[in-house]
């Protein structure tokens, strides 16, 4: 059986012409709304068997028109044939013309018969077209034109209501990377129930995915929710340790001093947070990958990290102290005794610490704010750190709240100690990061190192019996862990078939009938590793997993990665962990919550399935 191509022909032939003998002639082409044609990974727009073309032509009433149509009609290959034709307008029309004619333009879409609205954007080789209609939709298909210079692949669809999100991979006609299609025209038709609308529109900026597509305040209360859950995330529990320890000694000050030391506690969070999008507008602006979190792929970050919180480490166990020129000292002197900056980078440092987790909400607001214009990224990111700093702001409205706690005493010296021993443990799982980078034996040398250089001041600063003491403890903490760890990987042993993510993989396990789950993590990713050891290493989500229509993706993203950051914007999320469920059932994905769900991933996984098993 022979196909047609239509004028959004691409791949295997041309769309039908007419060359004319008399350059006069002008014809106007109505297109009826196409089919689409898969062969051999090929995605073609055309026509099946019969099909009547509508032409308007302007030319003289007494002449005789003559020309060559031109089709490429295919099956297996595409033959491009001329038909040599001559049409003599002084002759009678067919009897039943006017009502071929008019049942031949009944099948050509419409322009405004379908749409409400219409939005495009442009990003990374992708091009996202949103397109709502008043009623919702129910098996739209989509066919698009290829814009000047450019190649559209195969449209990948989500259906959310009255919303239609379009996905069009972009490339050059070659293959290879598309050029910059911002501002150019994009010329397509949608078809859903039997009614078709061709629309053109301008490909503006960037579109947040359709499971984004939220009014502003609720992006906004999101993001505030996010900051909020932030403060209970395993990054920032040694900053919070700091932050018990100034609320324990603060029963000694009045409410003014307690007042504004939790306002500059506050400050150091806003204004972190303003750092960020500063980062994150520098790296717009100049087309740079961006995401939650991607400082961690940078070692001299941190590098940094590691540093401060050694000194953090040294202060709390009273071997360091930060110390400020004594002109500053002063100043803050006239504002409070012990200063503010302190204060002020606790809430900066609980800041740093928080960007390589993902929080519930969060996930969200980043992924919109990182996409949206710049007011609205500046706007979404001053949301998240006032979210972040409530409970600090909570106690500077009411600072009583501050003197509830148990008075002071020797006891706090062993919290102290505690204290100094989770911000250790955050330097040493911070070094570890490092490992990609520098190799596991400068990282264990690095380690040994400050161990040593610690044990060796608190010997020096205390006693060497202290400092024997201290050590003796260090090593069995360590030794417990190591312990509990190695029983953790015989016990949770991960037996999946990993294989490596890329988009040709999902197509090929799709096309296959098969399910498809990925995920997406970085080392430094600390929700990343609570959801390897809370969900994905379970047995019954393991067995799952191992099925024989499964295929499980992982992508990594603790170094920069081009293709996993594509891959990510093209779904509307730049942060990890990210998770996502393919299927029969689910052509076009679910994407899972950043902090999984053990029940809700078996769930989707069987709904993955679909009716076909």
């Amino acid at each position: 059986m022979e196909n047609l191509l239509a004028n959004t022909g691409r791949g295997g032939g041309i769309a039908p012409k007419i060359t004319w003998h008399d350059n006069s002639i002008a014809a106007k082409w109505f297109w009826p709304t196409p089919q689409r044609f898969d062969v051999s990974g090929i995605s073609t727009q055309g026509y099946h068997e019969g099909v009547s073309l509508p032409i308007q032509l302007t030319a003289k009433p007494d002449s005789l028109l003559s020309g060559t149509l031109t089709l490429s009609t295919c099956s297996n290959v595409c033959i491009l044939t001329d038909y040599p034709f001559t049409l003599d307008l002084q002759q009678p029309t067919d009897a039943n013309f006017a009502h071929n004619y008019a049942t031949a333009m009944g099948k050509v879409p419409q322009e405004n018969a379908l749409l409400a609205k219409l939005t495009a954007g442009y990003r990374s080789g992708v091009v996202q077209v949103l397109a709502e209609r008043v009623a919702s939709w129910h098996a739209p298909a989509v066919f698009v034109d290829m814009p000047d210079g450019a190649s559209l692949g195969k449209p990948v669809l989500q259906l959310q209501g009255q919303r239609l999100q379009i996905t069009l991979p972009a490339t050059d006609e070659w293959g290879d990377v598309a050029p910059d299609l911002t501002g150019k025209t994009l010329s397509l038709v949608i078809e859903d129930e039997g009614i078709a609308q061709q629309s053109t529109v301008t490909i503006g900026a960037p579109l947040a995915s359709d499971h984004l597509q939220m009014p502003l305040w609720q992006i906004v209360l999101f993001a505030i929710a996010g900051g909020l859950i932030l403060n209970f995330m395993p990054c920032v529990l040694p900053v919070l340790g700091l932050k018990l320890s100034t609320i324990l000694q603060l029963q000694q000050c009045d409410r003014r001093s307690v007042r504004l030391q939790f306002l500059a506690s506050s400050g150091g969070i806003i204004i972190s947070f303003m750092a960020l999008a500063l980062l994150m507008t520098i790296l717009r602006l100049t087309n740079q990958a961006i995401g939650w979190g991607i400082q961690f792929q940078n070692p001299w970050f941190i590098a940094l990290l590691v540093i401060v919180t050694l000194l953090f480490s040294a202060n709390l166990l009273g071997l360091f102290y930060f110390r400020l020129p004594t002109n500053f000292n002063t100043r803050l002197a006239n504002l409070q005794a012990d200063g503010l900056m302190n204060h002020f980078l606790h809430g900066a440092f609980a800041t740093l610490l928080a960007t390589p987790c993902s929080a519930p909400f969060l996930g969200t607001a980043i992924a919109v704010a990182l996409v949206a214009p710049l007011p609205q990224l500046w706007g979404l990111f001053i949301a998240m750190s006032m979210g972040m700093s409530l409970p600090w702001l909570l106690i500077a409205v009411r600072p009583t709240l501050a003197f509830r706690l148990p008075r002071p005493g020797r006891w706090m010296n062993k919290l102290r100690l505690g204290l100094a021993a989770m911000m250790l443990a955050s330097c040493l799982w911070l070094l570890s990061l490092l490992t990609p980078f520098i190799g596991t034996s400068w990282t264990l040398f690095l380690g040994f190192l400050i161990l040593a250089a610690l044990l060796f001041s608190c010997a020096r600063h205390y006693s060497l019996r202290w400092a024997i003491t201290v050590g003796g403890s260090a090593a069995l903490a360590i030794g417990l862990v190591t312990l509990t760890l190695h029983y953790s990987k015989q016990s949770l042993k991960d037996e999946i078939r990993w294989q490596p993510l890329t988009e040709a993989a999902i197509n090929q396990a799709l096309a296959a009938n098969k399910r498809v789950f990925i995920d997406v993590t970085a080392d430094w990713c600390v929700t990343c590793k609570a959801n390897k050891f809370n969900v994905l290493l379970r047995s019954d989500v393991q067995k799952a997993l191992q099925a024989e229509d499964v295929v499980a993706l992982r992508g990594d993203w603790t170094q920069p990665s081009d293709t996993i950051n594509q891959f990510l914007q093209k779904r509307g999320m730049l942060a990890v962990p990210f998770n996502q469920i393919y299927g029969p059932g689910l052509t076009q994905g679910k994407i899972l919550s950043p902090l999984l769900n053990k029940d809700d991933l078996l769930q989707i996984l069987q709904q993955a399935k679909g009716d076909a098993r």
